[in-house]
């Protein structure tokens, strides 16, 4: 019954038969008629379907909650009986929010140094993507803002506080300034992180408190790479987290420059299953991730 499991959560990440039968690897009849099997095994129909898929049934939404479990206990016992027999290797993927991707550095080379049989997927993903990676079983863990409430089922380890800072060229305006307030950061041009990153959210609701309502900043991207080399121009300046700038080197070429009143502090942290044990290769992530917090 595993693989039909399996079949199921393909169904749901892919929504729709020819995809999730192609990412399984069979045959699309192989993969309809593996379904049916399912539901006649459970007496229940599962999903809703003409000649295309439309969505899952009561029951099949059950189902999918245990099959998530099922096979994620599965994938875990199978990894930990490999780290038995050859030590600690395999495939730690890992989803974080643009902004974190080069704090990744802290803990993927310690954890390296390590684990040398452990090879690393990076992605860059929003905030709603990496929860439902994790939903659908296609990364390990994510690294995301922790501060509101999880989803049921995800549980959190802090990595660091989040403050932010004003990036701007030494000759800018507000470029010789030990501090400034985000009512004079929302007076000058911007160049912001995209709209639908969470971390805009964060930087809108705080110039608009500070200032009133703001309109759309003159540029946007999802890349900090972008916004770094339009600030290194001395005709913009940009927000970003504290650690960013550090781990980017703005500090050596631009100045930063912290932002008070609020002094907003936001919680990164790594988010993973809830359900126990973990793997070896999972549970060494946790173990790295709650020793470098204590550095940071």
């Amino acid at each position: 019954m595993l693989d039909k499991l399996e079949y199921l959560l393909a169904l749901a990440r892919e929504r729709n038969f020819g995809k999730a039968a192609e990412s399984c690897g069979v045959t699309q009849p192989s993969f309809s008629a593996g379904i049916k099997q399912l539901e006649d095994a459970l007496g229940a129909m599962l999903v809703q379907r003409t000649s295309r898929f439309i969505g899952f049934t009561a029951e099949g939404e059950r189902v999918l909650e245990w099959a998530r479990g099922i096979v994620s206990d599965t994938r875990s016992m199978r990894a930990d009986v490999q780290t038995l027999k050859k030590g600690l290797s395999g495939h730690l993927r890992i989803a974080a929010m643009p902004v974190v991707l080069p704090m990744l550095v802290g803990l993927t080379t310690p954890y390296h140094a390590k684990y040398p049989g452990v090879r690393f997927s990076l992605l860059s993903r929003t905030t709603t993507e990496i929860l439902t990676l994790l939903d659908n079983l296609e990364i390990d863990a994510g690294i995301m803002y922790i501060d509101g409430r999880l989803p049921r089922g995800v549980r959190s380890v802090p990595f660091y506080r989040e403050r932010y800072r004003l990036v701007t060229a030494p000759d800018s305006p507000l470029g010789d300034r030990e501090q400034v307030n985000w009512a004079e950061v929302a007076r000058i041009p911007l160049c912001l992180p995209a709209a639908g990153m969470q971390i805009r959210s964060i930087i809108d609701g705080l110039l608009s408190g500070a200032s009133g309502e703001i309109g759309p900043p003159p540029l946007e991207s999802d890349s900090m790479v972008v916004l770094f080399t339009h600030v290194r121009t001395g005709r913009w300046a940009t927000v970003m987290p504290d650690k960013l700038a550090e781990a980017l080197g703005l500090t050596q070429q631009l100045r930063s420059v912290p932002i008070v009143e609020p002094d907003a502090v936001h919680q990164i942290g790594l988010v993973l299953p809830s359900r126990e044990p973990a793997t070896a290769i999972v549970a060494a992530l946790v173990a790295e991730v709650t020793a470098v917090a204590k550095t940071l």
